[in-house]
This record gives C-alpha cells, sequence and structure tokens, in this order.
C-alpha cells in the first residue's frame, strides 16, 4: 500500500539493491528529496510531500531494505554511510541529472543526510539541506568528546540526558533482539504506540514496517559505535542547512545541537512544538518551511533571519489577533512580525486595522493583512474565518485582544452597559475561539490560542463589577478550553495585565454620570495610567514568551502578579482592597 497517491515509480538500481523511487510534481522544477528514517518507509512524507507537489519536483525514496527498495546481502556491512551515500547519489542522477537537489531528513534520513552534506564527493550536487530530528554522528561524537574531556555539572547532565534518551540503541544493536520484536508483537502494537504517544494520525504506518524495522537494526549497528569513537574531522557542511528541533522529541535532546554553527557556515535554526514524527503531525508547517527555505536558495537571496527573540520559533507562522488597531493589539501583532510571523490584524476600525497591518510588515513580517470586524458579532466573525482560512490558511496562533473598559457601581451599571461589555469582552472572546479553534482542532496540526483577560478576573472591585464579570469569564473559559484541546495538541493561555498605557482609558464608558463628567473621568484615568506608563510592548512580550513555554495563566505587571497571589493566598485581604473606593 502505497500513501503518496498519484506518485510515478520508477527503480534505480545502486551496487547490489534496487532503490523504489517515487515522483510527484513537473520535473522541471526545483528538485527536493525527501529521506526517511527508522522505522519508517518513504510513506512517512506523503502528506509533506503532497503539499509540496504544487511548488517543486518532489522525489521520496525507499531507503536499501525499507518498503519496496530490496535489501543488501549480507546485511552486516550493507548500510553503512558510505552506501547509503552511494544510494543517495544513483537517486539524485536518476532523478535530477543537471541541477543540484535541495535535501530534507527525518530521523536516520537526517542522519545519512548529515553524510551526504559533509563529504567532498557530493559538493555541487546538494543546495541545500533541511534536517528534523536527527544529528550527525560526527557532531555527535564531538559532542559527546567535548564533555568528556572538560566535564562539568551542566555538561554531565546533558550527557546523562541524552543517554536516556537514547535507550533504544543500545537495545537495536543487541543481536536478533529487535528482529524477533519487530516480527512479533511489537510490529503489531506499533501503530497504536504512535497514536497514543505521538498522536499520529491512523493509515500509518504501512504493512512493511516488520521487515523494514528488522532491516533497519543494521543502520545503528553499521555506523553508530564507530563513528562516535571516530568522528570526522573534515565534516563541513558544504550547502545552507535549515535545522529543525521538534521541542518535544522524546529521543533527541537540544543541546545536541549546541555549537552547530562551527560546522555550518550557513545554518537556519527553526523549533517546532512536536514530537518526534512531526512529518505526520505538523506536515503544514514543514511544508511552509521547506518551501520557504528552498525559494530562497533558489533565488540566490539569502533568508534574512527576523531580529525577534523567538524567531526560530514564529517564523512562518499565521498569526491573528482582534483588538489590532492599538494598544496591547498593535503591540503584538508587531512582535509576532519583528519573529517572522505572517500576521492578520482585525479591529473594527478599518484605518487602524490598515496602520498595524503597515508596521507589521516594516518590523518584519513577510506577509500582513487587515481585516474589519466586529468581534461580538456572531455571523461576522464566522465570516472573517471562513475568509482568512481560505485566504491565508489556517490560524497558527489566535490573539482574543478586542476589549472595552465600563467602570461605575453595580446599580448604575444599566442592561446595555451589561450587555456591552459581555458581547465585546466575552461573547467576542467565545466567537473567536469558536470559529477559528475549531479549525485549529480540525486540522490536527496543534495551535495556540491566547485570551486578554485581566488582573480583574481576580482582583474584585467596587468600581468594576461589569468589567471585572467579563474578564473572570474570559478567565474560567480559558482554563476549560485548556483542559479540552490539551489533548488536540493546542495550548490555551489567559493573559492578565494590570495598569497598561493604552488608548482604553480614553475609550472606556463609566455608568451613571452625565457625559462631561465622564470626559473627566476619562481624562483623569489617562493620567493615572500615563503616570503608571507600562508600556504594552511588555505585555506583547509576555504574550509570545507564554506561547513558547505553554503556559496557562500569565499576570503581566507587577500589580497584576501581586494581586493573583493575594487572591490565592490571602482572599480576606483581597476583598478588603475591593471595598476602598478607587482614585477617580
Amino acid at each position: 500500500m502505497t500513501l503518496l497517491k498519484g506518485a510515478r515509480e520508477r527503480r534505480v538500481r545502486s551496487g547490489g539493491v534496487e532503490l523504489c523511487v517515487a515522483e510527484l510534481g513537473e520535473p522541471d522544477r526545483p528538485t527536493v528529496v525527501l529521506v526517511h528514517g527508522y522505522p519508517d518507509s518513504k510513506e512517512v512524507w506523503s502528506e509533506v510531500a503532497t503539499r509540496l507537489a504544487g511548488r517543486f519536483h518532489v522525489v521520496a525514496y525507499d531507503v536499501r531494505g525499507h518498503g519496496g527498495s530490496t535489501a543488501p546481502r549480507p546485511l552486516r556491512g550493507g548500510f553503512t554511510l558510505e552506501r547509503l551515500t552511494d544510494d543517495f547519489l544513483a537517486v539524485a542522477d536518476a532523478v535530477s541529472p543537471d541541477r543540484p537537489v535541495h535535501l530534507v531528513g527525518h530521523d536516520w534520513g537526517s542522519v545519512q543526510a548529515w553524510e551526504f552534506v559533509t563529504v567532498r564527493r557530493t559538493e555541487g550536487r546538494i543546495a541545500s539541506f533541511t534536517s528534523l530530528s536527527g544529528p550527525s554522528l560526527d557532531h555527535f561524537g564531538h559532542w559527546i568528546a567535548r564533555r568528556l574531556r572538560r566535564p562539568t555539572p551542566r555538561r554531565a547532565g546533558q550527557l546523562l540526558g541524552q543517554g536516556a534518551k537514547s535507550w533504544y540503541v543500545y537495545l537495536l544493536r543487541t543481536p536478533l533482539l529487535p528482529e524477533l520484536a519487530w516480527r512479533g508483537p511489537l510490529g503489531k502494537r506499533w501503530p497504536g504506540i504512535l497514536r497514543r504517544l505521538e498522536k499520529v494520525p491512523g493509515g500509518y504506518p504501512t504493512s512493511s514496517l516488520p521487515s523494514d524495522a528488522a532491516h533497519g537494526a543494521w543502520l545503528y549497528r553499521d555506523n553508530v559505535r564507530s563513528r562516535l569513537r571516530r568522528p570526522r574531522t573534515d565534516a563541513y557542511a558544504h550547502a545552507p542547512v535549515q535545522l529543525i528541533t521538534p521541542l518535544e522529541d522524546r529521543f533527541l535532546s537540544q543541546r545536541l545541537y549546541d555549537d552547530l554553527d562551527a560546522r555550518v557556515p550557513q545554518l537556519t535554526r527553526r523549533t517546532l512544538p512536536a514530537g518526534h514524527w512531526a512529518p505526520r503531525t505538523r506536515p503544514d508547517r514543514l511544508a511552509a518551511w521547506i518551501t520557504e527555505f528552498v525559494t530562497s536558495v533558489e533565488s540566490g537571496r539569502p533568508r534574512v533571519a527576523p531580529s525577534g527573540a523567538y524567531a526560530d520559533r514564529f517564523g512562518g507562522l499565521l498569526v491573528l489577533v482582534t483588538g489590532a488597531g492599538a494598544g496591547i493589539g498593535r503591540a503584538t501583532a508587531c512582535a509576532f512580525a519583528q519573529s517572522g510571523a505572517r500576521v492578520v490584524a482585525v479591529d473594527r476600525d478599518a484605518a487602524s486595522a490598515a496602520r498595524t497591518a503597515e508596521l507589521a510588515r516594516r518590523a518584519g513580517a513577510p506577509e500582513a493583512w487587515a481585516e474589519t470586524a466586529d468581534v461580538s458579532d456572531e455571523q461576522a466573525m464566522d465570516r472573517l474565518a471562513a475568509k482568512v482560512t481560505a485566504a491565508y490558511g489556517v490560524v497558527d496562533v489566535l490573539v482574543n485582544n478586542a476589549g472595552i473598559g465600563l467602570s461605575g457601581s453595580f446599580f448604575d451599571t444599566t442592561r446595555e452597559d451589561w450587555k456591552e461589555v459581555l458581547d465585546i469582552n466575552l461573547w467576542g472572546v467565545i466567537h473567536g475561539c469558536r470559529f477559528f479553534g475549531q479549525r485549529m482542532a480540525e486540522r490536527g496540526q496543534g495551535g495556540h490560542i491566547v485570551n486578554v483577560a485581566s488582573a480583574a478576573a481576580y482582583q474584585p472591585s467596587r468600581a468594576l463589577p461589569a468589567y471585572s464579570t467579563s474578564k473572570a469569564a474570559v478567565l474560567m473559559l480559558s482554563e476549560c478550553l485548556r483542559a479540552e484541546l490539551a489533548g488536540r495538541g493546542i495550548g490555551v493561555t489567559a493573559v492578565c495585565p494590570g495598569f497598561v498605557n493604552t488608548a482604553i482609558t480614553s475609550t472606556a464608558h463609566f455608568a451613571g454620570v452625565d457625559a462631561a463628567q465622564e470626559r473627566r473621568l476619562r481624562q483623569r484615568t489617562a493620567r493615572l495610567y500615563g503616570l503608571r506608563n507600562y508600556p504594552p510592548e511588555k505585555v506583547a512580550d509576555a504574550i509570545l514568551r507564554a506561547v513558547v513555554r505553554n503556559e496557562a495563566v500569565v499576570p503581566v505587571t507587577p500589580e497584576a502578579r501581586g494581586a493573583r497571589v493575594l487572591s490565592r493566598w490571602a482572599p480576606g485581604l483581597v476583598r478588603a482592597i475591593a471595598r476602598v473606593r478607587p482614585p477617580v
């Protein structure tokens, strides 16, 4: 059974084996060669390959002894890196004889591809290399040697940590045990293990798994010990490299790639909140990054790395921010833009949204768009979600920021006041989570939702009954949604700022007063917030950091953090403070 629907297959001879090669896309386009790992076959790339085929000539081949490729005889010595390099060159010469190819490797496909991109005989045949979940054995060997030569507690911890993650390597080098396990109970249970532990969708792996895994054990036996003991000193990449590091990889430590820049002159780093089998669980993100990287190399214009602190994480992701016309929303849109994200700025004021999109492009967003919508309007938000998905793709990070201020006693707050503040502050968040979050969940490739609440969510005040109620509801909604979506790889964060110097003070409504007094109260409140002078850019930084760390509740500003602590450990004091009449 093949998962590469519509692929053209051919056989390529290399030494004593025949390799099964599948091709998608037009042959006159740049060629992208996908190399699979262990215990996979080329089918692991099917989701990524189909996404790339519209732009590139995509080639995936079964490594010798896997899938439709024949195994060497004898097996011992038939899977050395030298033989694997012969195979790659045979495939490259067959599918792209006149142009260098763009190489992409996962797991052992990446391990062997590091060999391809660092040996002299492949120079001129590789235009670029994208590495995913597979280190260079030479770099790994030097990494170990450096830590053994100069042991420190930190380095010892790194060695022990990677040693624990590499437990399976010791088992794979045991005679006969892997073959018996894979052809027996492990082979039958592996699809279920992948679904439970890695969240790999059904329909994978294919029926060739038992023999693939049994043959693939020789990848470890023929290469690991010898190369780690005697790593090459001349293993320097002769092509640009994109390193994608899954942050939840159960088998490889992020520290393995420390100091890699010294061996890779042109290195682009990316991080991905995913497990080891990212080609199956995050095909959209991988395809987008491969496309961007290959296109930049083909154009001859090196990719300019974004300047933001989290550029390796957010580069190319689609981020939508509501209430983006000013304040925290605009600062957040620009912060994501600085980290290379594509930005959709949503606001009910078209001119303000357009201005934010322009600022986002100047800040570094490869693309930024302005959209107009009233978040309280359910049908408008439904239409917006459909439009954004069709035009730009499924949102990766959603920031529900739009909100209004409302102050006044409970008895002065009218039904219309309550409706307006709940429609925008609460229902706006609900609409965003429903329409964008549902598409995120249906895609099945993770994501993150940020709901901007307030310190007022847990700090009651006699002057803010309606506003505090709306924000407390946003906080609890976020907690509930976080629990529901955790199993789908979607994080949910409630951000709770304190007093932040934004325009919300100049538009806030004060219940129970006439228009002239409301203007005076707005001016007085704006002056107090101005004296506090906590900038929205700091809230934006906290939002990006919260997404990276997948934090649940993030109080921002010292007073917000203090109120959070008091609400949990001294609720009586919080209630006493709530009785104090505010200075405005």
